[in-house]
């Protein structure tokens, strides 16, 4: 079964400084077809303004994923971290029993475009945590490179869930597939370019879930760079 899901039909936050782009509901876009997929909570695409941000704001009980498309994200945090987030970092809060930061644009002259990404925890609470780690584009061409898991394997980061986020860029005559186990499924984002997964064209900001199949084969692709999440049913 294949669900896709084009750019064009995401939720739209438009406030000026801030250009937001909902795969699934949040804040005042609200879908019911469109809440979740698995733990698979928040896709927000953002493109922010030069100086301008996040101001602090708390979480409790998610795993917020921030990947870095172009310019640089600043980000500090209640837990003591500080850091600038360039192209290939990939940064994971574990907002625990709770967790205050911020995110702004670390440049005053040039936009920032990242996906934040949020997946439900396997249990509520706990401590928070923070992780960061740079996947070069060198370290995902023409191969799935798992950049967040459960455990933490292959030097990715460790998500509480029982998730896999795989990245990857694709072009010509690439062609990667992942294969689904048993009461799994996926959920493909392009990021960039265009690609088919499983028979279907997708360009940038399409996306596609997966589910009752085998694998996820992706090919046919042009500039593309693209995430694959495997999750639970």
């Amino acid at each position: 079964m294949l669900n896709v899901r084009k750019s064009q039909e995401r939720g739209l936050a438009d406030f000026g400084w801030l250009h937001s782009q909902h795969t699934f509901s949040f804040g005042n876009y609200y879908d019911p077809a469109h809440m979740q997929v698995g733990p698979l909570r928040v896709i927000n695409e953002d493109r922010v303004a030069a100086g301008r941000g996040f101001d602090p704001h708390s979480h409790q009980s998610m795993e917020i994923i921030s990947y870095v498309l172009d310019g640089a994200l600043e980000h500090k945090d209640s837990m003591g971290n500080g850091s600038v987030l360039r192209p290939g970092d990939v940064q994971r809060m574990s907002a625990g029993r709770g967790v205050t930061h911020s995110e702004y644009n670390h440049s005053k002259t040039a936009p920032v475009h990242f996906l934040q990404i949020w997946i439900v925890p396997a249990a509520a609470g706990g401590a928070p945590g923070y992780e960061e780690k740079h996947f070069d584009a060198a370290s995902k061409k023409g191969r799935l490179r798992l950049v967040a898991s459960n455990d933490g394997r292959d030097g990715s980061v460790t998500l509480r869930q029982d998730a896999a986020l795989f990245a990857t860029v694709l072009d010509g005559d690439d062609r990667v597939e992942h294969p689904l186990a048993a009461g799994r499924q996926a959920y493909v984002q392009v990021v960039r370019g265009s690609v088919v997964a499983n028979g279907a064209a997708l360009a940038a900001g399409d996306a596609v879930h997966v589910a009752d199949e085998a694998a996820v084969t992706l090919g046919g692709a042009q500039d593309a760079e693209v995430l694959l999440f495997d999750l639970p049913a």
